[in-house]
Protein backbone atom coordinates (compact mmCIF):
# COMPACT_ATOMS: atom_id res chain seq x y z
CA UNK A 1 0.00 0.00 0.00
CA UNK A 2 1.31 3.67 -0.87
CA UNK A 3 0.62 6.31 1.47
CA UNK A 4 0.87 10.05 -0.18
CA UNK A 5 1.06 13.30 2.21
CA UNK A 6 0.23 16.66 -0.21
CA UNK A 7 0.99 19.65 1.60
CA UNK A 8 -0.33 18.52 5.22
CA UNK A 9 -0.47 21.46 7.92
CA UNK A 10 -0.47 20.52 11.19
CA UNK A 11 -1.40 23.01 13.71
CA UNK A 12 -1.34 22.96 17.31
CA UNK A 13 -3.43 26.03 19.69
CA UNK A 14 -0.32 28.18 21.18
CA UNK A 15 -1.66 31.12 23.67
CA UNK A 16 -3.69 32.91 21.76
CA UNK A 17 -1.97 31.62 18.44
CA UNK A 18 -1.21 28.75 16.92
CA UNK A 19 2.32 26.39 16.44
CA UNK A 20 2.28 25.22 13.09
CA UNK A 21 4.13 22.10 13.93
CA UNK A 22 4.05 20.78 10.05
CA UNK A 23 3.94 23.40 7.17
CA UNK A 24 2.60 22.37 3.95
CA UNK A 25 4.66 19.13 3.56
CA UNK A 26 4.95 16.32 0.19
CA UNK A 27 5.79 13.01 0.89
CA UNK A 28 5.34 9.50 -0.24
CA UNK A 29 5.56 6.15 0.92
CA UNK A 30 6.46 3.67 -1.58
CA UNK A 31 4.08 0.54 -1.63
CA UNK A 32 6.11 -2.51 0.04
CA UNK A 33 9.28 0.33 0.57
CA UNK A 34 10.51 2.04 3.20
CA UNK A 35 10.52 6.26 3.44
CA UNK A 36 12.97 7.23 5.69
CA UNK A 37 11.91 10.67 7.95
CA UNK A 38 14.83 12.02 9.39
CA UNK A 39 15.70 15.66 11.56
CA UNK A 40 16.87 16.85 14.70
CA UNK A 41 13.58 16.84 17.78
CA UNK A 42 11.17 19.05 17.53
CA UNK A 43 11.27 19.59 13.37
CA UNK A 44 7.56 18.00 13.13
CA UNK A 45 8.54 14.25 12.46
CA UNK A 46 6.23 12.65 15.78
CA UNK A 47 3.34 15.29 14.29
CA UNK A 48 3.57 14.11 10.95
CA UNK A 49 2.93 10.34 12.33
CA UNK A 50 0.11 11.43 14.77
CA UNK A 51 -1.58 13.28 12.01
CA UNK A 52 -1.48 9.81 9.72
CA UNK A 53 -3.30 8.10 11.82
CA UNK A 54 -5.37 10.79 13.28
CA UNK A 55 -4.57 11.49 16.52
CA UNK A 56 -3.86 14.81 15.85
CA UNK A 57 -6.41 16.73 13.08
CA UNK A 58 -4.88 17.59 9.42
CA UNK A 59 -5.40 21.81 9.31
CA UNK A 60 -4.47 21.58 5.39
CA UNK A 61 -3.65 19.20 2.54
CA UNK A 62 -4.40 16.09 1.82
CA UNK A 63 -3.86 11.98 2.87
CA UNK A 64 -4.56 9.42 0.32
CA UNK A 65 -3.90 5.76 0.37
CA UNK A 66 -3.54 4.08 -2.33
CA UNK A 67 -4.80 7.04 -4.41
CA UNK A 68 -8.13 7.07 -2.15
CA UNK A 69 -8.59 10.09 0.08
CA UNK A 70 -8.46 10.01 4.06
CA UNK A 71 -8.24 13.25 4.81
CA UNK A 72 -11.15 14.04 6.87
CA UNK A 73 -11.08 12.72 10.78
CA UNK A 74 -14.00 10.74 9.98
CA UNK A 75 -12.10 8.68 7.46
CA UNK A 76 -9.05 7.97 9.87
CA UNK A 77 -10.70 7.06 12.25
CA UNK A 78 -12.69 4.48 10.77
CA UNK A 79 -12.29 0.50 11.28
CA UNK A 80 -10.83 0.44 7.79
CA UNK A 81 -8.11 2.88 8.12
CA UNK A 82 -7.02 1.55 11.36
CA UNK A 83 -6.63 -1.86 10.18
CA UNK A 84 -5.10 -1.01 7.12
CA UNK A 85 -2.27 1.71 9.44
CA UNK A 86 -0.71 1.19 12.48
CA UNK A 87 1.80 3.09 14.49
CA UNK A 88 4.24 1.57 16.49
CA UNK A 89 5.58 4.06 19.13
CA UNK A 90 8.83 5.42 21.13
CA UNK A 91 8.44 3.87 24.58
CA UNK A 92 7.89 1.06 24.99
CA UNK A 93 7.23 1.52 28.76
CA UNK A 94 4.79 3.55 28.31
CA UNK A 95 2.54 2.71 24.62
CA UNK A 96 1.72 -0.87 26.64
CA UNK A 97 -0.97 -1.00 29.24
CA UNK A 98 -0.54 -1.71 32.32
CA UNK A 99 -3.32 -3.40 33.27
CA UNK A 100 -3.85 -6.00 29.99
CA UNK A 101 -2.24 -9.15 29.71
CA UNK A 102 -0.10 -9.30 26.25
CA UNK A 103 -2.83 -11.94 25.01
CA UNK A 104 -5.74 -9.43 25.77
CA UNK A 105 -3.74 -6.38 23.36
CA UNK A 106 -3.44 -9.07 20.56
CA UNK A 107 -6.49 -9.77 20.49
CA UNK A 108 -8.04 -6.77 20.77
CA UNK A 109 -6.34 -5.83 17.21
CA UNK A 110 -7.42 -9.54 16.39
CA UNK A 111 -10.85 -8.95 16.53
CA UNK A 112 -10.62 -6.09 13.85
CA UNK A 113 -9.96 -8.99 11.74
CA UNK A 114 -12.80 -10.55 12.64
CA UNK A 115 -11.08 -13.20 15.09
CA UNK A 116 -9.44 -13.49 18.34
CA UNK A 117 -8.44 -17.04 18.64
CA UNK A 118 -5.19 -17.65 20.78
CA UNK A 119 -3.47 -19.97 18.27
CA UNK A 120 -3.44 -16.39 16.03
CA UNK A 121 -1.97 -14.79 18.85
CA UNK A 122 0.38 -17.14 19.31
CA UNK A 123 1.46 -17.17 15.97
CA UNK A 124 1.50 -13.12 15.73
CA UNK A 125 4.00 -13.50 18.80
CA UNK A 126 6.15 -16.43 16.70
CA UNK A 127 6.68 -13.82 14.19
CA UNK A 128 8.45 -11.19 16.45
CA UNK A 129 10.37 -13.67 18.54
CA UNK A 130 8.32 -14.46 21.94
CA UNK A 131 6.76 -17.68 22.98
CA UNK A 132 2.87 -18.14 22.92
CA UNK A 133 3.49 -18.40 27.26
CA UNK A 134 4.10 -14.79 27.06
CA UNK A 135 0.42 -14.18 26.16
CA UNK A 136 -0.51 -14.45 29.85
CA UNK A 137 1.70 -12.60 31.35
CA UNK A 138 1.95 -8.08 31.72
CA UNK A 139 4.07 -5.61 30.10
CA UNK A 140 6.28 -4.77 33.22
CA UNK A 141 7.26 -8.20 33.55
CA UNK A 142 9.48 -7.98 30.25
CA UNK A 143 12.40 -6.28 28.90
CA UNK A 144 12.17 -2.81 27.32
CA UNK A 145 13.53 -5.06 23.69
CA UNK A 146 10.69 -7.48 24.61
CA UNK A 147 8.08 -5.04 25.35
CA UNK A 148 9.01 -3.15 21.97
CA UNK A 149 8.52 -6.70 20.49
CA UNK A 150 5.33 -7.13 21.77
CA UNK A 151 4.19 -3.50 20.64
CA UNK A 152 5.23 -4.65 17.04
CA UNK A 153 3.06 -7.84 17.82
CA UNK A 154 0.05 -5.41 18.56
CA UNK A 155 0.36 -3.41 15.32
CA UNK A 156 0.74 -6.84 13.44
CA UNK A 157 -2.66 -8.38 14.86
CA UNK A 158 -4.89 -6.37 12.87
CA UNK A 159 -3.02 -7.18 9.31
CA UNK A 160 -1.81 -3.63 8.72
CA UNK A 161 -0.49 -2.98 5.17
CA UNK A 162 1.25 -0.09 6.31
CA UNK A 163 3.24 0.60 9.64
CA UNK A 164 4.92 4.00 10.80
CA UNK A 165 7.91 3.98 13.17
CA UNK A 166 7.97 6.51 15.14
CA UNK A 167 12.21 6.88 17.06
CA UNK A 168 11.32 2.50 17.55
CA UNK A 169 14.64 2.30 18.62
CA UNK A 170 15.51 5.80 20.44
CA UNK A 171 14.46 4.36 24.00
CA UNK A 172 16.82 0.97 23.29
CA UNK A 173 20.11 -0.44 24.31
CA UNK A 174 22.40 -0.25 21.42
CA UNK A 175 22.78 -3.87 21.30
CA UNK A 176 18.57 -4.63 21.19
CA UNK A 177 18.68 -1.49 18.98
CA UNK A 178 20.29 -3.89 15.72
CA UNK A 179 17.59 -6.85 16.87
CA UNK A 180 14.40 -4.83 16.63
CA UNK A 181 15.79 -3.42 13.58
CA UNK A 182 16.41 -6.63 11.95
CA UNK A 183 13.02 -7.71 13.37
CA UNK A 184 11.38 -5.57 11.16
CA UNK A 185 13.80 -5.42 7.88
CA UNK A 186 12.43 -9.79 8.44
CA UNK A 187 8.88 -8.49 8.63
CA UNK A 188 8.63 -6.27 5.69
CA UNK A 189 10.17 -8.85 3.53
CA UNK A 190 8.04 -11.99 5.31
CA UNK A 191 4.67 -9.79 5.06
CA UNK A 192 5.00 -6.60 2.32
CA UNK A 193 4.73 -4.09 4.75
CA UNK A 194 5.35 -0.57 3.48
CA UNK A 195 7.15 1.36 6.33
CA UNK A 196 7.67 5.09 7.72
CA UNK A 197 10.49 5.27 9.41
CA UNK A 198 10.78 8.18 11.74
CA UNK A 199 14.32 8.69 13.05
CA UNK A 200 16.54 11.45 14.15
CA UNK A 201 19.57 8.88 13.65
CA UNK A 202 20.82 9.30 9.54
CA UNK A 203 23.11 5.53 10.04
CA UNK A 204 19.70 3.89 11.04
CA UNK A 205 17.75 5.22 8.36
CA UNK A 206 19.94 4.79 6.19
CA UNK A 207 19.64 0.84 6.89
CA UNK A 208 16.47 0.70 7.00
CA UNK A 209 15.17 3.03 4.10
CA UNK A 210 14.57 3.20 -0.18
CA UNK A 211 14.07 6.86 0.04
CA UNK A 212 14.57 9.81 2.56
CA UNK A 213 12.66 13.10 3.58
CA UNK A 214 14.70 15.08 5.54
CA UNK A 215 12.88 17.84 7.97
CA UNK A 216 13.49 21.12 9.57
CA UNK A 217 11.36 23.35 11.42
CA UNK A 218 8.24 21.67 9.65
CA UNK A 219 9.51 21.39 6.60
CA UNK A 220 10.92 19.53 4.08
CA UNK A 221 14.26 20.61 2.83
CA UNK A 222 15.51 17.73 1.14
CA UNK A 223 13.83 14.53 -0.44
CA UNK A 224 15.39 11.58 -3.05
CA UNK A 225 16.20 7.67 -3.07
CA UNK A 226 18.38 6.93 -0.19
CA UNK A 227 22.11 6.33 -2.83
CA UNK A 228 21.11 10.21 -3.82
CA UNK A 229 21.15 11.71 -0.31
CA UNK A 230 23.85 10.07 1.01
CA UNK A 231 26.22 10.07 -2.65
CA UNK A 232 24.82 13.47 -4.10
CA UNK A 233 23.93 15.53 -0.80
CA UNK A 234 22.32 19.00 -1.82
CA UNK A 235 20.74 20.72 1.24
CA UNK A 236 23.34 22.45 3.60
CA UNK A 237 21.05 20.91 6.75
CA UNK A 238 21.30 17.59 5.44
CA UNK A 239 25.21 17.73 4.40
CA UNK A 240 25.56 18.68 8.00
CA UNK A 241 23.26 15.87 9.38
CA UNK A 242 25.01 13.47 7.63
CA UNK A 243 28.75 15.18 8.65
CA UNK A 244 27.67 14.61 12.28
CA UNK A 245 27.22 10.72 11.90
CA UNK A 246 29.82 9.03 14.20
CA UNK A 247 32.45 7.25 12.73
CA UNK A 248 33.54 3.74 15.15
CA UNK A 249 37.11 4.27 16.07
CA UNK A 250 37.40 8.13 15.17
CA UNK A 251 37.29 10.70 17.68
CA UNK A 252 33.92 12.71 18.36
CA UNK A 253 32.87 15.35 15.30
CA UNK A 254 32.27 18.75 16.51
CA UNK A 255 28.62 19.86 15.94
CA UNK A 256 28.01 20.34 12.09
CA UNK A 257 25.89 22.92 12.66
CA UNK A 258 25.64 25.49 15.47
CA UNK A 259 23.02 27.50 17.15
CA UNK A 260 19.40 26.25 18.38
CA UNK A 261 16.57 24.99 16.46
CA UNK A 262 14.61 28.30 16.23
CA UNK A 263 11.28 28.85 18.09
CA UNK A 264 8.70 26.77 15.83
CA UNK A 265 5.74 29.20 17.09
CA UNK A 266 8.17 32.13 15.09
CA UNK A 267 10.06 30.89 12.70
CA UNK A 268 12.82 32.88 10.60
CA UNK A 269 11.36 34.48 7.37
CA UNK A 270 12.72 32.82 4.31
CA UNK A 271 14.52 30.08 4.30
CA UNK A 272 13.94 28.80 7.78
CA UNK A 273 17.65 27.30 8.11
CA UNK A 274 19.22 30.40 6.87
CA UNK A 275 19.90 31.45 11.13
CA UNK A 276 22.25 28.82 11.17
CA UNK A 277 23.39 27.53 7.84
CA UNK A 278 26.81 27.50 7.02
CA UNK A 279 26.51 28.64 3.26
CA UNK A 280 24.02 31.35 3.61
CA UNK A 281 23.89 35.05 5.09
CA UNK A 282 25.61 34.29 8.28
CA UNK A 283 29.14 33.75 6.34
CA UNK A 284 28.17 35.23 2.89
CA UNK A 285 26.33 38.61 3.60
CA UNK A 286 25.07 39.07 -0.22
CA UNK A 287 22.69 36.11 -0.06
CA UNK A 288 19.87 38.16 1.81
CA UNK A 289 17.75 36.66 -0.57
CA UNK A 290 18.33 33.51 1.80
CA UNK A 291 16.43 35.79 4.51
CA UNK A 292 13.81 36.79 2.31
CA UNK A 293 12.46 33.68 0.16
CA UNK A 294 11.65 30.52 1.23
CA UNK A 295 12.66 28.25 -1.35
CA UNK A 296 10.65 25.94 -3.01
CA UNK A 297 11.27 22.06 -2.72
CA UNK A 298 11.92 21.27 -6.16
CA UNK A 299 13.85 18.56 -8.51
CA UNK A 300 17.26 19.71 -9.33
CA UNK A 301 20.01 17.73 -11.71
CA UNK A 302 21.07 15.13 -9.34
CA UNK A 303 17.71 13.80 -8.72
CA UNK A 304 17.00 15.17 -5.27
CA UNK A 305 14.49 17.49 -4.50
CA UNK A 306 16.45 20.59 -2.28
CA UNK A 307 14.51 23.31 -0.52
CA UNK A 308 17.86 25.76 -1.22
CA UNK A 309 18.69 28.87 -3.00
CA UNK A 310 22.41 27.97 -3.11
CA UNK A 311 22.19 23.56 -2.82
CA UNK A 312 24.90 21.96 -4.49
CA UNK A 313 25.45 22.54 -8.35
CA UNK A 314 27.81 20.11 -10.34
CA UNK A 315 27.61 17.40 -12.46
CA UNK A 316 24.80 15.58 -12.46
CA UNK A 317 24.97 11.55 -10.75
CA UNK A 318 23.96 8.53 -12.75
CA UNK A 319 20.41 7.92 -11.67
CA UNK A 320 20.59 4.13 -9.87
CA UNK A 321 17.46 2.43 -8.22
CA UNK A 322 17.13 3.29 -4.63
CA UNK A 323 18.63 0.41 -2.63
CA UNK A 324 19.49 -0.41 1.04
CA UNK A 325 22.31 -2.08 2.53
CA UNK A 326 22.10 -5.40 2.48
CA UNK A 327 22.82 -7.61 5.38
CA UNK A 328 21.79 -6.83 9.02
CA UNK A 329 23.43 -4.74 11.38
CA UNK A 330 25.71 -6.71 13.53
CA UNK A 331 24.77 -7.40 17.26
CA UNK A 332 26.90 -5.42 19.98
CA UNK A 333 27.35 -6.42 23.19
Amino acid sequence: MSLELKGVTVRYPAGTGFLTAVDGIDIVVPKGGTLGLVGESGCGKSSVARAIVGLVPITRGRLFLDGKDYTSQRKRDSREFRRRVQLIFQDPYSSLNPRMTVGEMIREGLRLRGTAARTEAARILDLVGLSASALQSYPHQFSGGQRQRIAIARALAVGPELIINDEVTSALDVSVQATILNLLRDLQRELGLSYLFISHDLSIVRFMSDAIAVMYLGQVVEAGSTNHIFQATEHPYTKALIASVPDVGTAPRPPAVSGELPDPRQPPPGCRFHTRCPVGPLKFPDRRICMTSDPQLTANQRSNRAACHFASTGPGVQTVEPRRESGTIPIRS
